[in-house]
């Protein structure tokens, strides 16, 4: 079916069919994918949500010499302070120019959801022109404008001949979905309405054919990887080096990417996803309107993972013997450094949570590393975690949670699995702190997860991590879990059901 761009991007509820709520095992969770039964199930209680508004931002507010205008009361932009001192630095990696993140709120209140926000939204961006004089505006509406009926869109029309910057509207609402994942789709959506267009180039008179030669070479050994708030600076040179070792050359977006890169993009021959949660909607639309194919499929975190997406990147340039090559001389370090970790790591339990698609994943260097996987939660389900499960052995009747937050889930599984060891998604660490044990996050802005070293550092971190775990232990014996008695006596599904 055809992609057309409307004011918001549909909800992933609908578009993949995605779930929130599943309670079973590996095995049920497979089954339930093949026959498409997880988009109508629900919870009869809840006890928190995640929003696409804040998700969103994990994306815009990453964007170099840009200004980012969140068009909402102010609450919906606190949680860009706790990131612009990280997003300045990351900036700075590939632009030492860089500025930090760039925020303004309109500050809707009470008198503007009876009169309208319109006016508010319109003087901020003028503001921002005036006063920052950045490449783009991004107007990033939330909640009450949506409910009240402010014109996102036609304001951005209206504004475009009046201001130096290009205007993107982000429409996000967080009552749209409940499956935050939606918030990747609304950031491409207003940049694939506004940033993505032809480069246009100065032309030689005269260009002599090795120049044009190399040029289509050059462009035929050119690939987009599309990166992931998750990942670090590491994780990307990492992938890199794999990619340059068989001969291609890369760039990476859209995270930490300035206005231009987005068409500088579209002069290449491949684009490849790290992880299709985030990137689907962007590049089958790229593929659609400018030809360039795509390809989504594992994540490559972990030794199997990271040798089938490079060896499917090779057999698209035809290259795989000189992939095969360089990855067995990979893999035979690898399996050298891991010995040591691997005496210590074995028959170690582990419960895994996150994004689902990651912690699958993550859950291969975990079975390479000797050690038992006990359970998992992911955030929400759909078809892009498929691949995943094939670099896993003997997962059937492991336990699967599908949860967006949920701890009371999560404090009943892991009191009944009793595992070593917790793998887990930022901000929900501070709930698994408080039962005792040791904790790694699951990625890290500094930290390295992807490709053969990311398997490494991996091993190294949770080998320390399970020698000393006092703090965790302190913790816990002076923090207590809100949660009463008789929760813990009941199964941890309870509440899930199927509308």
């Amino acid at each position: 079916m055809k992609m057309e761009l409307s004011t918001t991007a549909p909800a992933r509820e609908e578009r993949l069919k995605a779930g929130i709520a599943f309670g079973g095992t590996c095995a049920n969770l497979k089954y339930c994918l093949n026959k498409a039964c997880l988009n109508n199930a629900n919870r009869s209680f809840s006890q928190t949500y995640g929003c696409q508004h804040g998700l969103s931002l994990g994306i815009l507010n990453t964007l170099r010499n840009a200004v980012v205008i969140m068009h909402s009361p102010l609450g919906c932009g606190a949680s860009t302070n706790s990131s612009v001192g990280q997003g300045s630095n990351f900036k700075r990696l590939r632009d030492p120019k860089a500025e930090g993140t760039i925020w303004l709120s309109t500050n809707l209140d009470e008198s503007d959801v009876i009169s309208g926000g319109e006016k508010k939204l319109r003087d901020t961006i003028i503001y921002a022109d005036k006063e920052f004089r950045p490449e783009m505006i991004i107007a990033v509406s939330g909640c009450v404008p949506a409910l009240i009926g402010d014109d996102i869109d036609g304001i951005i029309s209206d504004l475009q001949s009046e201001v130096a910057a290009a205007l993107i509207p982000v429409t996000c609402e967080g009552f749209k979905t409940k499956v935050m994942a939606t918030a990747y789709d609304a950031a491409y959506n207003g940049i694939m309405k506004k940033l993505l267009k032809n480069v246009v180039r100065e032309e030689n008179l005269v260009e002599d054919d090795f120049e044009e030669i190399q040029r289509k070479y050059l462009l035929s050994r050119h690939v987009n990887i599309f990166n992931v708030g998750s990942m670090s600076r590491a994780d990307e040179l990492e992938l890199e080096r794999l990619l340059n070792a068989i001969g291609l050359a890369v760039s990476f977006l859209p995270c930490y990417s300035a206005p231009k890169d987005f068409a500088y993009s579209l002069e290449n021959s491949l684009n490849i996803s790290v992880c299709g949660t985030h990137d689907d909607y962007y590049i089958k639309y790229v593929e659609q309107e400018y030809g360039i194919p795509f390809i989504i499929d594992t994540i490559p975190i972990g030794r199997k993972n990271t040798t089938r997406w490079v060896l499917k990147i090779a057999e698209h340039f035809n290259l795989e013997k000189e992939a095969e090559a360089f990855l067995k001389k990979e893999d035979e370090l690898l399996n050298e450094s891991l010995k040591p970790y691997r005496k210590n790591l074995k028959g170690k339990r582990v419960y895994l949570g996150g994004g689902a698609i990651r912690i699958v994943a993550t859950a291969e260097v975990l079975q390479d590393l000797g050690m038992e996987i006990v359970g998992f939660k992911g955030h929400h389900i759909d078809k892009f975690i498929e691949p995943t499960f094939e670099a896993l052995e003997n997962i059937d009747d492991v336990v699967f949670n599908v949860a967006t937050q949920q701890p009371f889930e999560q404090v009943n599984i892991v009191n009944k699995l009793k595992p070593d060891v917790i793998v887990i998604h930022s901000g929900i660490n501070n709930i698994t702190a408080k039962q005792g044990l040791p904790i790694l996050p699951l990625f890290g802005p500094t930290n390295i997860y992807m490709g053969y070293a990311g398997v490494f550092e991996i091993a190294c971190r949770l080998s320390r991590k399970i020698k000393n775990n006092q703090f965790n232990k302190n913790i816990s014996k002076n923090r207590s879990l809100p949660y009463k008695r008789e929760w813990y006596d009941k199964e941890p599904f309870t509440y899930i059901r199927e509308d």
